[in-house]
């Protein structure tokens, strides 16, 4: 179906919905005692759920063609306060709430949450964003009852549907998510952001997520599929954005401390100070984590810090200013071949190979609200960074590390970007309707060198050109990148229950490449027969408009039914044409990706009893980057990276959570819950050049994708088990089953994993404790074509942790 037909069908769907009335009902929420204004205050209705939250100003609106609402006003400092109204024309409801006559535990506080709402999702419009019609999920982190201290993604993502999670480190110091068909190597397929402003090493050239946050750090993760793309870039997977915890506002000073001890000697510290005085509010922390790991050659150190400040100059405008900075190094032991892995998973025959991180990020939020009406949010964010990753590679895995020289690659990153946002409410023939605007600058200048290593086993990542002048993998680049986009969404909300929202965004991406590699070859007594260093330089310059569409309809309170379609792209980065890589060769004819994204699902929630969202997708990709294998004319044969072919992925995915304690028990003093999260995905090779390709199942796409569990509490105490199974799939196009020699390709079997956690809040103290993998499954989710490979990265086997948190 053309994309312009699937707009005519969706109109030609709704056009002759009724128009219906709708009031608006809004208002202040202020502290009883000082009057101040009180952000992030949750305005629920009684039977419907979550209506608004209030802003910075302490402002909040809703509309609703209901006659009668019973309203809640929901805070963790304040005391809840009830509301029953009745709606005959707009309302104006001004409420104070009180301070906690008493300081209640963190568990209490989330039981509270707990019985208003069972699943958050994001709200036709925030701030300056516009979510009408997509498929968004929220996590709340501190409820997800995870291994925190170990940035668990596997918990953590747990009730996303669908997502694809590389699992092979036990401190969790990079996030690897994809779902979809889509590689979740460093989560490279979604744009990436922190508080809205993104952290990836360079957006367009090289969006590899290195940085993760500290999940001990995060208040909630929002994750917006495929029709993210017109808002935040455009790539298929959409987006993940990582909304840090916010100044205490009821305090001057708060104080947390969390320490971790777990297996394989893992330790972690987490420390955070908060507090709001007057205008001026903070929030900070420093994260460390070490550890061996669990195989040999896996030993690691990490430091994180984070800084946030905000000065609200009024009621209308505020100033935010963040700094994080991550340095981290670990040992890394390598791949395995298939061979290998049977016979010890947990081996390791590297142990010269390092990975060393330093990641410095800023950013520089204005934010104004011209009218109750009309927001506007400018952002300035940067990046400094640092990434080196040393050690001995070949494309035969399971060959000894002789002790000579090694591979080393440097890469240095800096760029800086803008993005200014202007949303307004306005009214268009008697009916609501919401217009974006937004603008985006975006300038790299990355570089690259790889080159000779010390032949020694510390961590030295300074070239060693003049000790190892015939050292073949030689070559340095510049990569000035620009990116220029501007973009657009309106709501249209055709009455009370249908609202359409059309989108548009402008890009423009320049995308170089200035700089040499050397062509250095050598007879079989080590002489130099040929030596050239050959120039290399490209300009990739490009301009495209991407459409939009999405459409939500709410005929209850307790069903929407919504759908979109979004045009996706991705340009080739620069490790897909300028790294030079033993397990893998680049195809010289590698091209941009392109494709379009299609959701339609339904969701609620029926009287806090069940939240769902039940929906089918369809991800159209065109000129597919993946693997082949190649024979080459020094009689080698290796996969060769490039453009496949045209792909599509498709299928259902659904999430139901029960609120058993609604349900059955109904008692205050208990927390009752089962959820279970179900992707049943296919995919196929539509058409190739490639031989033996068209008609095969897509990379990365298990068939099964199942997360379950079950949360029980009594009072203070809260226990979670989760049962996690995917089905087997491929990492290449030929769909290869057997492995070769690098170990990159070949099937990823079926696995599946139990994780039970518990918890216990005492006061100001609270204890956490957990196993994963309690059946101490060996298994691997990944092949791994460069660091920290190549070849198999098995994953965690059992182990414990145990968290004690103190706050003040």
């Amino acid at each position: 179906m053309k994309l312009q037909d699937f707009y005519a069908v969706l109109l030609c769907c709704f056009c002759c919905i009724s128009l219906t009335a709708q009031q608006k009902i809004s208002g202040t929420v202020r502290a009883a005692d000082t009057q101040k204004p009180i952000a992030n205050v949750d305005v629920y209705d009684q039977s419907s759920g979550k209506l608004a939250t209030t802003n910075a100003a302490g402002y909040y609106e809703f509309t609703t063609e209901a006659t009668q609402l019973k309203l809640i006003f929901f805070s963790y400092e304040y005391e809840v306060s009830e509301k029953i109204i009745t709606i005959t024309e707009n309302v104006t409801l001004d409420v104070n709430l009180k301070p906690l006559g008493e300081q209640l535990s963190e568990v209490e506080l989330n039981v509270r949450k707990t019985k208003i709402f069972a699943l958050k999702r994001l709200k036709d419009v925030e701030e300056t964003a516009i979510y009408a019609g997509k498929k968004t999920e929220v996590v709340l982190v501190e409820q997800s009852m995870a291994n925190l201290a170990s940035n668990n993604a596997r918990q953590i993502y747990s009730q996303v549907v669908g997502l694809n999670i590389y699992q092979n480190d036990d401190a969790g110091l990079q996030l690897n998510i994809g779902g979809r068909g889509l590689d979740p190597n460093r989560t490279a397929n979604f744009n990436t952001r922190q508080n809205g402003y993104d952290i990836s090493a360079d957006v367009l050239g090289y969006p590899e997520s290195y940085y993760s946050p500290a999940a001990e750090g995060l208040q909630e993760i929002q994750i917006i599929r495929g029709a993210a793309s017109l808002q935040y870039g455009t790539q298929f997977g959409g987006l993940v954005n990582f909304v840090m915890k916010k100044p205490n506002q009821a305090k001057p000073f708060e104080f947390i401390t969390r320490n971790t001890l777990g297996s394989n000697n893992l330790y972690t510290n987490f420390t955070s100070v908060s507090g709001t005085t007057g205008k001026f509010s903070y929030y900070s922390f420093f994260n460390y984590k070490k550890g061996d790991g669990f195989r040999p050659n896996s030993e690691f150190e990490s430091k994180n810090a984070y800084a946030h400040v905000g000065y609200q100059f009024n009621e209308r405008t505020k100033l935010e200013a963040e700094v994080t900075y991550l340095r981290y190094l670990a040992k890394q032991a390598g791949g395995l071949t298939d061979a290998m892995f049977a016979e010890n998973p947990f081996q390791s025959n590297r142990e010269r190979n390092w990975f060393q991180i330093d990641w410095l990020l800023y950013n520089l939020k204005f934010a104004h609200k011209f009218s109750e009406d009309t927001n506007f949010t400018f952002n300035f964010f940067g990046l400094n960074a640092e990434r080196n990753a040393l050690g001995f590679r070949t494309n035969r895995v399971n060959q000894v590390d002789p002790g000579s020289v090694r591979d080393l690659i440097k890469g240095d990153f800096n760029n800086f970007g803008m993005e200014a946002r202007l949303l307004s409410n306005y009214e268009i023939f008697g009916k609501k309707s919401t217009f974006l605007v937004g603008s985006k600058f975006y300038k790299a200048d990355n570089t690259s060198a790889q080159g000779p290593g010390s032949a020694g086993s510390n961590p030295n990542f300074e070239f060693q050109t003049a000790d190892f002048p015939n050292y073949q993998n030689q070559s340095a680049y510049d990569y000035p990148n620009l990116n220029v986009a501007v973009f657009g969404e309106n709501i249209f909300y055709v009455n009370d229950k249908l609202s359409i929202t059309p989108g548009i965004r402008f890009e423009h991406i320049k995308t170089e490449s200035d700089g040499f590699f050397k062509r250095i070859n050598t007879d079989g007594a080590g002489n130099v027969i040929l030596n050239e260093t050959v120039d290399n330089s490209e300009v990739r310059e490009r301009s495209f408009v991407l459409f939009g569409l999405g459409a939500s309809y709410k005929p209850t309170d307790a069903l929407e039914i919504y759908g979109n379609v979004s045009q996706n792209y991705r340009s080739v980065t620069f490790t897909d044409i300028s790294i030079i890589n033993p397990a893998f060769a680049i195809s010289p004819d590698i091209d941009d990706e392109k494709g379009m994204t299609v959701d339609f699902g339904v969701r609620g929630n029926y009287k806090n009893k069940i939240s769902y969202d039940i929906g089918a997708f369809g991800l159209f990709y065109n000129d597919r980057i993946g693997f082949v294998q190649r024979a080459f004319s020094d009689g080698s044969v290796k996969s060769e990276r490039g453009n496949i072919g045209d792909a599509v992925m498709y299928g259902i995915e659904s999430l139901i959570d029960f609120n058993l304690n609604e349900i059955f028990l109904k008692n205050e003093d208990y927390s009752f819950n089962y959820f279970i999260n179900v992707a049943l995905t296919d995919s196929e090779y539509t058409n190739s050049d490639e031989n033996g390709v068209e008609g095969n199942n897509v990379e990365f796409v298990p068939n099964v994708n199942l997360k379950t569990g079950l949360l029980f509490g009594y009072k203070n105490f809260l226990s979670n088990i989760q049962y996690t199974y995917l089905s087997q799939q491929f990492t290449d196009a030929s769909n290869a089953v057997e492995s070769n020699l690098s170990g990159v390709i070949g099937e990823i079997p079926a696995y599946d994993i139990l994780d039970i956690s518990v918890s216990y809040t005492y006061k100001n103290f609270k204890l956490e404790a957990g196993i994963n993998n309690v059946l101490d499954n060996a298994y691997f989710t990944r092949r791994a074509t460069g660091y920290p490979g190549p070849g198999i990265i098995p994953s965690n086997n059992r182990n414990f942790y145990t968290t004690l948190q103190v706050k003040f």
